[in-house]
């Protein structure tokens, strides 16, 4: 066997933008077929792709890293020799026990690698191809929906769709962890329909609060859900003083982030809506991206 053999599973795997686990044996107790500084690769499926140590490790690792895959936490356990195979948690460890015969110990660290979030912001105005520009920098992939636009015109974009149209954007891309609508008076109630479409965990929209409430009214009269259109966040960003395009899209990425670091929408954006801007969650969206 080829105990290196993780590193060609985890390009691949990050290459097809798919979460895995990295496990690491950080101490061996002998008698283990485990030495510290064996690695492999963990999938939510449970494959094990390198050397971690014989069968009887393993249950517990792919449960383990089936856990740190959901949440995005690393997390060390110790598996030894017991009677029981009872889990304790001892704070900065997960202790199993192991009812194998061959005895030993080990302790592994479990490392998720989850794909980039991806930001999908429509329109190509200013404010949008300076979003493109920054997001990338701070690790978050991009995807460009915008009528007739040109990839060649946002060189650090993953995806650029020439497309606003709802339908067409939820056939094309994958639903993305954010969404930035920054039309700026190009296309504006076509770039929101795209994106509630997207049914993102979290919808901003570069305007002022008297625009999006017009624009949140024409979204419902046109048959959009009325408690997704509340979850719009406008106007979008950190309070920053920002007035340039480069510093309102700073200002919105700031916002982005906060979300992503777990901080609520109330705490990264401007509390000027009459409904509280909340997450969006699996129970308060159809059951497809265009609602079909």
């Amino acid at each position: 066997m080829n105990h290196n053999e993780w590193i060609s599973h985890a390009a691949q795997l990050q290459g097809a933008q798919q979460p895995f686990a990295l496990v690491t044996v950080l101490r061996a107790q002998a008698p283990t077929s485990g030495k510290a500084g064996d690695k492999a690769v963990v999938t939510a499926d449970g494959h094990i792709h390198g050397w971690i140590g014989g069968g009887c490790a393993q249950p517990a690792v792919i449960k383990t890293a089936r856990r740190a895959l959901l949440d995005g936490q690393p997390r060390t356990i110790r598996i030894s020799p017991s009677e029981e195979s009872a889990e304790r948690d001892l704070g900065d460890v997960l202790e199993f026990g192991m009812a194998c015969h061959s005895g030993g110990t080990l302790e592994l660290f479990i490392d998720p690698i989850l794909p980039s979030a991806t930001l999908t912001v429509v329109g190509d105005s200013p404010v949008a191809r300076a979003l493109v520009g920054l997001a990338p920098r701070v690790g978050l992939r991009v995807a460009v929906v915008a009528h007739a636009a040109i990839a060649s015109d946002f060189s650090d974009a993953a995806t650029v769709l020439s497309s606003d149209d709802a339908k067409e954007v939820c056939d094309n891309l994958p639903s993305p962890s954010f969404v930035v609508v920054a039309t700026q008076g190009r296309r504006d109630l076509q770039g929101l329909k795209a994106a509630l479409a997207l049914q993102a965990q979290s919808v901003w929209f570069v305007s002022s609060a008297k625009k999006a409430g017009v624009l949140r009214e024409s979204l419902v009269a046109s048959g959009e859900d009325p408690a997704a259109v509340a979850r719009i966040v406008a106007p979008a960003g950190a309070i920053i003083g920002a007035q340039t395009p480069e510093e309102i899209a700073l200002s919105v990425l700031a916002s982005v982030i906060a979300v992503r670091r777990g901080r609520g929408l109330q705490d990264a954006a401007e509390p000027v809506m009459a409904v509280a801007p909340v997450a969006v969650t699996a129970a308060t969206t159809k059951s497809s991206c265009c609602g079909g």
